[in-house]
C-alpha cells in the first residue's frame, strides 16, 4: 500500500486531471501511490451549496466557510481510517505559510498519507485551520487565484521521491535542491546544434571527469544565480578532504629575484583579473607586475613570507603569510592551473605556517563570490570589513565593493 495524498479543492476535476497524467498518473494506475480529490462543495449544509461568505470586520474578497472544510476532512480522516492508515498530515496551502524547499518535500514524503487543503478567494476561516491543519505551506511569494496550482505542486514533489515513481533514485537525487545545489546543464543530441557544441568531456566517457565537470557546473551555477543557496550550501559542506599533492608539485618560499618577478606577475595577472567589473579601467592599469614587486619587496622587510607553488618547475600560484600579525594574503593562482584544487592546498599549507595563530585573517573582495565560498568551506568566517569602496568617493571604484576580513575557526 503506496502513499496516500488527498487534495481537498473546489476544483477536483482540475486537480485529479493533473494528478492522473504522466508519471504520477503511472505510478498510481500501478499501485505505488493513491491519489484523491475531494469537492468541498458536496459538505456544505445550506441550499445554495455556498461555500463563502464576506469576512467579519469588512474588506475585500469572500472567506471559505469552516464547516465544509471541516466536514470534508472528518469524510477524509474517516477513509484513511477505514485503510487502516494512521491519522493523515494535514497541510493548508496559504499565503501566510512556511515557503516550501525541498526540504519540506522530502520531510512529507516520510508520512503515510499526506491531506493538502486548497484556499481560495480571501482565504480561510481561520477557525478550521486552527483546528485541523499540521502546518501551512506557501509554495513561494507572490499569489495565486487558488490552492489548487500550490496543492499539485506540493503533490507532485513529494509523490516523485516515493519509491516505484521515478525509474530510479538517481533521478531525483540529482536534481536541482537535492543537495542544496542547482542542476547542472543537460544535453542531448545532436552534438551541435545551430553552431552550439556538446562541451567535450560528456562526450569522452570518462565518468570521473564527468561528474566532475558537472559537479563544479552545480556549484558555479549555483554560486552565479542564487548566491544564498551556495552560502547556505557553503556552510553545511564543509571540506573535509583536500586534494592530494602531485608529482612534480612543490611550494617554494620566494627568495631570489626571479622568483620576486614571477610572484609579481602572478599578483598582478590575479588582481587584474578579480578587478574587472569592480574597477575602472584606468584603475587596473594601475596593478601592474612593477606595482606589486614593490609591494613584496617592502612586505618582505616588514617580516612577510611569499610562497610560490610550482608544478613542473612552472610557477602557477602564490601566498603570502605574516607571521607577526597572523595574517594571510594575496592568493593567487594562474588562469592555467585554476580549478585543480591548488588554491585549498596553498591556503591549508599557509595556515600551517602559523601554529602560533590558531585563528589567522584574511581579507577577500566581497564580490569575489568564488573565494569567498571556497574559505567558508575551509572553516573561515566573515568576522568584520577592512575598507569599503564607493565610486563617489574612490575614483577607481567602479561599483560599490567592501574588503571583508575573515578569521579562521576550524
Amino acid at each position: 500500500m503506496g502513499m496516500r495524498v488527498d487534495i481537498v479543492t473546489l476544483f477536483p476535476e482540475m486537480c485529479q486531471q493533473v494528478l492522473d497524467a504522466s508519471i504520477i498518473g503511472r505510478a498510481a494506475k500501478r499501485g505505488y501511490i493513491e491519489t484523491h480529490c475531494h469537492q468541498i462543495r458536496d459538505y456544505t449544509t445550506n441550499k445554495q451549496k455556498q461555500t463563502d461568505d464576506y469576512p467579519y470586520g469588512g474588506g475585500c474578497g469572500m472567506v471559505l466557510y469552516a464547516q465544509p472544510i471541516a466536514d470534508c476532512l472528518r469524510a477524509v480522516q474517516k477513509e484513511v481510517e477505514e485503510q487502516g492508515r494512521p491519522k493523515p498530515h494535514i497541510v493548508f496551502l496559504t499565503a501566510g505559510g512556511q515557503r516550501y524547499t525541498e526540504e519540506h518535500a522530502r520531510r512529507l514524503a516520510e508520512y503515510d498519507n499526506l491531506t493538502l487543503v486548497c484556499g481560495h478567494y480571501e482565504g480561510i476561516d481561520e477557525r478550521v485551520i486552527d483546528a485541523f491543519a499540521d502546518e501551512e505551506i506557501s509554495i513561494g511569494d507572490y499569489i495565486l487565484t487558488g490552492g489548487e496550482l500550490a496543492s499539485l505542486v506540493v503533490a507532485d514533489s513529494v509523490l516523485r521521491l516515493k519509491p516505484g515513481v521515478l525509474a530510479e533514485q538517481k533521478g531525483y537525487e540529482e536534481e536541482s535542491y537535492w543537495d542544496g545545489l542547482l542542476e547542472y546543464p543537460q544535453y542531448t543530441r545532436p552534438e551541435v546544434w545551430e553552431g552550439r557544441a556538446v562541451p567535450q568531456v560528456l562526450l569522452g566517457g570518462d565518468h570521473q571527469k564527468i561528474d566532475a565537470w558537472r559537479g563544479e557546473q552545480s556549484r558555479t551555477r549555483t554560486r552565479l544565480r542564487r548566491p544564498e543557496l551556495y552560502e547556505q550550501w557553503c556552510e553545511t559542506h564543509p571540506i573535509t578532504e583536500l586534494p592530494k599533492w602531485k608529482r612534480g608539485e612543490n611550494v617554494r618560499l620566494v627568495k631570489t629575484e626571479e622568483q620576486f618577478r614571477a610572484a609579481a606577475q602572478l599578483f598582478s595577472e590575479g588582481r587584474r583579473d578579480l578587478g574587472r567589473g569592480c574597477w575602472t579601467e584606468e584603475g587596473l592599469a594601475e596593478w601592474t607586475p612593477e606595482c606589486f614587486y614593490d609591494q613584496l619587496k617592502e612586505e618582505k622587510a616588514q617580516g612577510w613570507a611569499c610562497y610560490l607553488h610550482y608544478t613542473k618547475n612552472e610557477p602557477d600560484g602564490m601566498i603570502s603569510v605574516d607571521h607577526k600579525g597572523g595574517r594571510i594574503e594575496h592568493l593567487f593562482i594562474a588562469a592555467s592551473a585554476r580549478g585543480k584544487g591548488i588554491g585549498q592546498k596553498m591556503l591549508d599549507f599557509a595556515r600551517k605556517k602559523l601554529p602560533e595563530h590558531p585563528h589567522p585573517t584574511l581579507t577577500v573582495l566581497d564580490k569575489n563570490t568564488r573565494a569567498l565560498a571556497l574559505y567558508r568551506r575551509m572553516g573561515w568566517k566573515v568576522c568584520g570589513v577592512e575598507l569599503v569602496f564607493d565610486p563617489a568617493k574612490d575614483r577607481f571604484a567602479a561599483v560599490h565593493s567592501e574588503l571583508l576580513v575573515m578569521r579562521y575557526e576550524g
